[in-house]
C-alpha cells in the first residue's frame, strides 16, 4: 500500500518524485511551497521525512532532472540530505567563475568531466587545483579556446589526473612543444583534440606519440607546423588509433603508407591536404581492412587515385568526397565492391548522367545520400539512384538547380522511409511537387525547403508529417498565414522553424505555431515585418524555446520581449537587431528572468547604458553584438564591461576604441574579454521586402 508524504520543495522536485517513485504518493503542501526563505536549511525540530529517502532514490530523481541545472539547484536547497546527494551525484562541471573553483571543487568530489571551453583564460593555478581536488576521478577535460595556461598547468594535470582519458586543446593557439611533452605523460589518454594548434611541431607531437600509446582518436586539423616526420611517428607508435583527422595539414605522400597500415583505423579525414597528389593516394590501394569512413577533399586527385582507394578500402561504410574529379561511370561502377557502403556524401562534384546511373546500379543499400551543389545532376540520373535505394532515410539535394518535379515524384514514390530531406534552392521544382512530399513521406523529421516555390497547398500537405521536428521554409515568397496555420495544427512535435523573410506572415500564423507546437525550441522570424507583440505573447507559451531571431521585426516592442522573458526562461540566443522600439524597459526583465542567455544582438535598438548594465548581471552571457546603439555612452559601456564577469566576446563599433581607455581595454582583455571592432557605417533600415518580391518574380516560373 502506498505511503503518503508531504513534499516541502519546489514544483520541479515534486513532479520528479511523483513520476519516479512507484508506490509512493507525494502530495504538495497547502502552505508556503518553499520554507527556505531565510535560511538554506530550516531548523525544524520535527523529523525530516526526506532523510528517510535512500541515496539510490535521490540519484534516480537527479537523473530525471539532469538536463536542467536550475531544477537541480532547487533540489539541493530542499534539505541537507538533498544537498549532499546532489553533491555526490554530479559528474559534470562547467564553472562560470574561476575564482570560485576551490570552493566548488571542495563540494563536488566525484566530478569526472570538467568543461572550461567557455573560459578564455585558465591559469596554471586553476589546473593545479583541479588536479589536487578531483584528480583521481577526472576522466575528461575540455580546454578548447582557453589560454593563459602553460606546460606547468598541463604537467599538474598529468601528475594528478592519472585516469584522464580525454582532453580537448583545440584552438589553444599558444600551445607549445613543452605543453605537448606534458600531455605525453598522460599514459592512459585515449582521445586528444589539437585542432588549430599552429605552434605545435614534430618534436611536440613526437612526445605525445611516444607517451600516449593508447590513443584512439587524434585530431591534428590545421596543425600547420607538422610534417610527415611527426605524423609518421604517430602512425608508428600509436597503433590503436581509430579516428585520425589530418585535414588542412601539410601531410604529403610519404606518410600515407604508414597511416593506411594502422590495424584499427576506422575514420580518416584528409580534407584540403593540398600536398597530396594522385601518386600518393594510389598507395591507398593497399587498403585498410578496418577503414569505415573516408573524408576526402582533394581537388587535384585523379580518377585513377579514387578508383584505387575504392578498390582498397573494401569495408567502407561512409564515403565523403568534395571538390573531387567528375564522378564517372567507371568510378561509380567500382563502388559495387563496397558491400557495406551506407553513406555517400558528394559536395561540389561534377556528376554525369552515366555516373549517376552507374551509382544506382552499384549501390543498392544506401541509407544516406548527399549531392550538395553537385553539377550535372539530372532527373534521369537522380530518379534511377533513388529507385534503386528505396531504404534511403536521408537525402540532401541542396542547390541541385536542374532537377524538376520528375525527380521529386521519383523520390516520394521510392523513398517512403525518408526521415530527412534537404532541397534548398531547387528552383525548377514547381509548387505542385511539394504536395507529394506530405502525401508519401509521413516519417519525415527534417525538411529544408528554403528558397523554393512552396505555397500554402504544399504546406497543407506537409502538415500530414506528424513527426516533423525541423522545418525550414525561409525565402518562400508564396507562403502566408494560411499555410503556417496548417503546420501549427498538424505538426505538434515541431522543434525548429525557420520563416526567414516570410513576407506574407502575420501574427495569426505565429499564434497558430505557439498554440500547436509546445515543443518549439528555435524559431527564426527575421524580417517578417508584420510580426507584432501579439505573436511574441503566443510564443511565450512555448517553455522550451531557447533561440529566437527577430532581426528587422520593427513592430516588436518591450511588451512582447517581456512576455518572452516571463514565459521562455530557457532562452539562450536572442537576436533583436533593428527592433527599434526595444529599450531598457525590455532589458531589465530579460536580465532578471532569462539567466541562461548566452548570446544577444542589440544592434540598432534603443537600448542605453542602463539596459546594458542590467544585462551584465547574467553570468552565462558570453557574446554580445552592440553596433550602432545611439543611446550608449563610453562611460556606460565601460561600466557595463567592468561589471560583466568572466570571458566575453563583444562586437563594437570601431569609434568606441578611441573613446575607451587603453588601460581599460587591456584590463578587460586580460580578464578574458575578446573585442571585435567593426568599422561599419550606420545603415537605416529600408523596407527591402519589395526587393525580395521582385526577386521571386524574376526567378524561373514553372507551371
Amino acid at each position: 500500500m502506498g505511503k503518503n508524504i508531504t513534499l516541502h520543495s519546489r514544483t520541479c522536485v515534486s513532479e520528479a518524485l511523483e513520476t519516479q517513485v512507484p508506490g509512493v504518493v507525494f502530495t504538495k503542501p497547502s502552505g508556503d511551497p518553499c520554507p527556505l526563505k531565510k535560511h538554506r536549511f530550516s531548523e525544524d525540530p520535527k523529523p525530516n521525512l526526506f532523510d528517510s529517502l535512500s541515496e539510490e532514490l535521490l540519484f534516480l530523481i537527479l537523473d530525471h532532472l539532469d538536463s536542467n541545472d536550475l531544477d537541480k539547484k532547487s533540489f539541493s536547497l530542499v534539505c541537507k540530505s538533498f544537498y549532499g546527494a546532489e553533491s555526490r551525484h554530479r559528474r559534470t562541471l562547467r564553472p562560470l567563475r574561476l575564482d570560485l573553483m576551490p570552493a566548488v571543487l571542495s563540494r563536488y568530489l566525484s566530478i569526472s568531466h570538467i568543461d572550461l571551453s567557455c573560459r578564455h583564460r585558465v591559469s596554471d593555478g586553476v589546473l593545479a587545483w583541479i588536479a589536487i581536488a578531483v584528480g583521481p576521478s577526472l576522466l575528461s577535460i575540455d580546454l578548447s579556446r582557453s589560454r593563459s595556461f602553460s606546460h606547468f598547468g598541463l604537467g599538474s594535470l598529468a601528475a594528478g589526473c592519472l585516469s584522464l582519458v580525454e582532453i580537448n586543446l583545440s584552438n589553444t593557439n599558444d600551445l607549445s612543444d613543452a605543453s605537448a611533452a606534458a600531455i605525453g605523460r598522460l599514459r592512459n589518454l585515449e582521445k586528444l583534440w589539437l585542432a588549430n594548434c599552429k605552434l605545435l611541431t614534430d618534436m611536440g607531437i613526437g612526445c605525445i606519440a611516444v607517451g600516449c600509446r593508447k590513443l584512439k582518436l587524434l585530431s591534428l586539423k590545421f596543425c600547420l607546423g607538422l610534417t610527415d616526420l611527426g605524423i609518421g611517428l604517430v602512425a608508428v607508435k600509436c597503433r590503436e588509433i581509430r579516428n585520425l583527422d589530418l585535414s588542412h595539414t601539410t601531410v604529403t605522400n610519404k606518410c600515407l603508407p604508414a597511416i593506411i597500415q594502422l590495424p584499427y583505423l576506422e575514420k580518416l579525414s584528409l580534407v584540403n591536404c593540398h600536398y597530396l597528389n594522385k601518386e600518393g593516394l594510389l598507395t591507398l590501394k593497399l587498403g585498410s581492412k578496418s577503414l569505415e569512413v573516408l573524408d576526402l577533399n582533394c581537388p587535384y586527385v585523379g580518377d585513377n587515385a579514387l578508383y584505387s582507394i575504392v578498390m582498397g578500402a573494401v569495408n567502407l561504410r561512409q564515403l565523403i568526397l568534395a571538390h573531387c574529379v567528375p564522378v564517372t561511370d567507371r568510378l561509380a561502377n567500382s563502388l559495387h565492391r563496397l558491400a557495406k557502403l551506407e553513406t555517400i556524401k558528394l559536395e561540389c562534384c561534377h556528376m554525369t548522367t552515366p555516373g549517376l546511373l552507374a551509382l544506382g546500379s552499384s549501390c543498392n543499400s544506401l541509407k544516406e545520400l548527399s549531392l550538395v551543389k553537385c553539377f550535372g545532376v539530372t532527373d534521369e540520373g537522380l530518379s534511377f539512384v533513388v529507385s534503386k535505394n528505396k531504404g534511403l532515410t536521408k537525402l540532401d539535394i541542396t542547390c541541385c538547380r536542374t532537377i524538376t518535379d520528375i525527380s521529386i515524384a521519383s523520390i516520394t514514390s521510392s523513398c517512403t522511409s525518408l526521415m530527412s530531406l534537404r532541397m534548398e534552392s531547387c528552383i525548377l521544382v514547381s509548387k505542385h511537387a511539394f504536395r507529394m512530399i506530405g502525401e508519401h513521406c509521413p516519417l519525415l523529421e527534417e525538411l529544408d525547403l528554403t528558397d523554393n516555390h512552396l505555397d500554402n497547398q504544399g504546406l497543407k500537405s506537409i502538415s500530414n508529417c506528424r513527426k516533423l521536428l525541423i522545418l525550414k521554409i525561409g525565402l518562400c515568397m508564396n507562403v502566408n498565414d494560411e499555410g503556417i496555420i496548417q503546420i501549427g495544427r498538424g505538426c505538434p512535435m515541431l522543434q525548429e522553424l525557420d520563416l526567414y523573410r516570410s513576407i506574407g506572415l502575420t501574427d495569426a500564423g505565429v499564434i497558430a505555431i505557439g498554440q500547436g507546437c509546445p515543443m518549439l525550441q528555435t524559431i527564426n522570424l527575421s524580417y517578417c515585418i508584420e510580426i507584432t507583440d501579439n505573436a511574441l505573447r503566443s510564443l511565450s507559451k512555448c517553455p522550451k524555446l531557447n533561440t529566437l531571431e527577430l532581426r528587422g521585426c520593427f513592430r516588436v516592442s518591450n511588451y512582447g520581449l517581456v512576455a518572452i522573458a516571463l514565459g521562455c526562461k530557457e532562452i539562450v540566443k536572442l537576436d533583436i537587431k533593428k527592433c527599434y522600439d526595444i529599450t531598457d524597459v525590455g532589458m531589465v526583465p530579460l536580465a532578471h528572468l532569462c539567466s541562461r542567455l548566452r548570446q544577444i544582438n542589440l544592434s540598432y535598438t534603443s537600448v542605453s547604458d542602463i539596459g546594458l548594465l542590467a544585462l551584465a548581471s547574467i553570468s552565462c552571457l558570453r557574446s554580445m553584438t552592440i553596433l550602432h546603439l545611439s543611446e550608449l555612452t563610453p562611460n556606460g559601456l565601460a561600466t557595463a564591461l567592468l561589471t560583466f564577469g568572466g570571458s566575453k566576446k563583444v562586437k563594437l563599433n570601431l569609434s568606441f576604441k578611441s573613446l575607451l581607455s587603453q588601460k581599460l581595454i587591456t584590463h578587460l582583455e586580460e580578464r578574458g574579454c575578446i573585442f571585435q571592432w567593426m568599422d561599419r557605417a550606420f545603415k537605416a533600415e529600408v523596407d527591402d521586402n519589395e526587393v525580395w518580391k521582385q526577386r521571386s518574380q524574376d526567378l524561373v516560373t514553372v507551371v
